[in-house]
């Protein structure tokens, strides 16, 4: 008989009558505190220039002032220098920047970029004996210098390379023609000059340039 009783603990009501009428109780209390009126306006005007003034803060959000990113220095053209092996390419990239930096490149190994003027600068580019490199430069070149050996004559890589720069854009194009120095005589000299001349125009478009190495 000592020993002390205990009780469950009481549970409140969450359904039935009188659970609902202690929830409407608790909304009527509720709805007295949170007055709808207490924190409005008294002055029409002002409250109209407030709404005025966010929106114009939130229209502001819409047209924030873009940063000036545009470089000062323009960048560089880019230069493809193509043409089938052994037809004097990388002589030809070596001399150009020999003439543009007065230093001699050993080893032509990608892009080289020099100095050109002031404010102009070229990058060189020695395009592989790739299709897949000849359709990347073909894509971005600025300028393309077609070198053709006068020994053996046009070959496919050039006018696959052509047909390309004819899909993605023709860029400047100009020719040079090497290994002359395999004539002897200065009338087949003369005879194959006119006609890689007549060929390349007819290739290229006329009034391109061709250069005699």
């Amino acid at each position: 008989m000592d020993a002390k009783q205990t009780h469950k603990a009481h549970r409140v009501r969450k359904s039935g009558a009188s659970a609902n009428k202690k929830q409407q109780q608790q909304k009527a209390k509720n709805a007295e505190k949170n007055n709808p009126k207490a924190f409005a306006m008294q002055s029409g005007q002002r409250a109209d220039r407030m709404a005025r003034r966010k929106a114009e803060l939130d229209e502001k959000k819409f047209h924030v002032p873009m940063a000036d990113r545009t470089p000062t220095v323009p960048p560089p053209l880019v230069v493809a220098v193509v043409g089938p092996p052994q037809s004097g390419k990388t002589t030809l990239v070596k001399s150009l920047i020999r003439r543009y930096t007065k230093n001699t490149l050993s080893d032509v190994r990608g892009p080289v970029t020099v100095v050109s003027g002031k404010r102009q600068r070229l990058t060189f580019m020695e395009c592989a004996n790739d299709i897949s490199a000849m359709t990347d430069l073909a894509k971005v070149a600025d300028l393309v210098i077609l070198t053709i050996d006068a020994s053996f004559g046009f070959e496919m890589e050039t006018f696959e390379f052509l047909n390309l720069l004819q899909t993605h854009g023709m860029p400047k194009v100009m020719g040079v023609l090497t290994h002359l120095d395999g004539f002897k005589d200065s009338k087949r000299v003369k005879m194959a000059k006119k006609n890689f001349k007549h060929r390349f125009w007819t290739e290229v478009y006329d009034g391109a340039k061709l250069f005699y190495l």
